[in-house]
C-alpha cells in the first residue's frame, strides 16, 4: 500500500471523458522531494503525488499524470532534462524513471476540489481560474491560475518569499525584468502591484507556454507582459537597450551564480533584484560571488531552508 500525501495530491481532466495518461514513476530521495514539488509547480504540472509504504517512509516514489495526445516522447524528455538539474546542488545523481501509459483514474473527476484560494501576504490572491473570489478577499489583489495549463501556486517558499518582497517593496511603475519566469506568477503579482510592465524569459518552452496561458487568463497583454524563450541574452534583446529598474530571479543558486555575470546589462544603476531559489546554506558562497561582480545584498530573508537576497550596486 503506499500513503498519499494530501497537499501534494493533484490530478486530473477538467472534462469528463475517457483519457489515457503516461504516468512517471520515480524513485524520490528525501533531499530532492521539495525542489521536485517546487519545479512540476512551476511549470504548471499538478498532477502528481508523493507515495510512501507505510514501513518504509524513507522510501518515496514520485508519480506524476500527463495526457498522452499532449506528451510525445519528445516532450516528455525535455520534462526529464528541465528536473535533471535538481539533484546537483545535493550531489546525487539524477533517479531514473519509468513510463507507463494509463487509463483514466477515478481521482481524475474531481481533482478541482484539491484547490482553494491563496491568500499571500497582506494583499495578493491567487486564485485558481474556475473560482470567484470570496468575500473574505474581496479586497485582494487576484491572479488567477489555471492548474489545466499552468499554475504556479505561490506555495513553494522561494516564490512566496518573492511576492512577499515584491509587496513589501511595490515596483510601482518600474520596469521589471524576470529571468527564469516559470508560470509567470511573479510578473503577473508586479504587474498587480504597479508595475508598468514585466520582460520574461525562460530557457524551458514549458515554461514559456504557461506565462503566455496565465497572462491570458488574467487578461494582460503582451505589450505588458513581453515573453520569450532564453536567458539573459533574450532579456537584453528584450529590453533594447534599456535596463530593468527590478530583476526578479527565483531560480537554484547555481544558475543564479553562472548568470550573474550578466545581471550588470539588465540592471538600472539604481535598480535591484530579487534572487530565491536558494537554499540558506548557499546564501554565503553566492554573497561572495556577486561582491565580486559589484553586488551588495541589501536584504536577506528566508522561509525554512530557502532564502532570498535583495542586491544592489555596490
Amino acid at each position: 500500500a503506499s500513503k498519499n500525501h494530501s497537499d501534494r495530491w493533484h490530478s486530473g481532466s477538467p472534462s469528463g471523458h475517457t483519457l489515457m495518461w503516461w504516468r512517471l514513476s520515480m524513485p524520490c530521495p528525501p533531499e530532492l522531494e521539495e525542489s521536485l514539488v517546487w519545479k512540476l509547480n512551476d511549470l504548471g504540472l499538478h498532477r502528481f503525488a508523493v507515495q510512501h509504504s507505510p514501513d518504509t517512509p524513507h522510501q518515496k516514489t514520485l508519480l506524476v499524470w500527463l495526457p498522452q495526445p499532449e506528451w510525445p516522447v519528445a516532450e516528455r524528455e525535455q520534462l526529464l532534462a528541465s528536473l535533471e538539474p535538481l539533484s546537483q546542488p545535493f550531489g546525487l545523481a539524477f533517479p531514473s524513471g519509468v513510463w507507463d501509459e494509463v487509463a483514466d483514474e477515478d481521482w481524475s473527476l474531481s481533482w478541482k476540489q484539491h484547490w482553494q484560494p491563496d491568500p499571500v501576504g497582506q494583499r495578493l490572491l491567487i486564485l485558481p481560474a474556475w473560482l470567484d473570489v470570496p468575500s473574505e478577499h474581496a479586497d485582494r489583489l487576484v491572479i488567477r491560475m489555471d492548474p489545466g495549463s499552468a499554475f504556479g501556486t505561490g506555495s513553494h517558499p522561494t516564490t512566496r518569499l518573492c511576492l512577499e518582497a515584491l509587496e513589501a517593496n511595490p515596483p510601482q511603475d518600474l520596469l521589471v525584468a524576470d529571468l527564469g519566469c516559470g508560470s509567470g506568477v511573479l510578473g503577473l503579482a508586479s504587474l498587480s502591484l504597479g508595475a508598468d510592465a514585466v520582460l520574461a524569459a525562460d530557457t524551458d518552452s514549458l515554461a514559456i507556454r504557461a506565462t503566455a496561458g496565465n497572462r491570458s487568463l488574467n487578461h494582460c497583454s503582451e505589450k505588458r507582459l513581453e515573453v520569450a524563450l532564453g536567458s539573459v541574452e533574450t532579456l537584453q534583446a528584450l529590453l533594447a537597450g534599456r535596463r530593468a529598474d527590478l530583476l526578479l530571479c527565483n531560480i537554484l543558486a547555481p544558475v543564479i551564480e553562472a548568470l550573474s555575470p550578466g545581471f550588470e546589462s539588465l540592471i538600472a544603476p539604481q535598480g535591484r533584484a530579487l534572487l530565491s531559489g536558494l537554499l540558506v546554506d548557499q546564501a554565503p558562497r553566492l554573497k561572495e560571488v556577486l561582491a565580486i561582480h559589484g553586488w551588495q545584498v541589501t536584504q536577506e530573508l528566508a522561509q525554512g531552508r530557502w532564502g532570498l537576497l535583495e542586491i544592489r550596486h555596490t
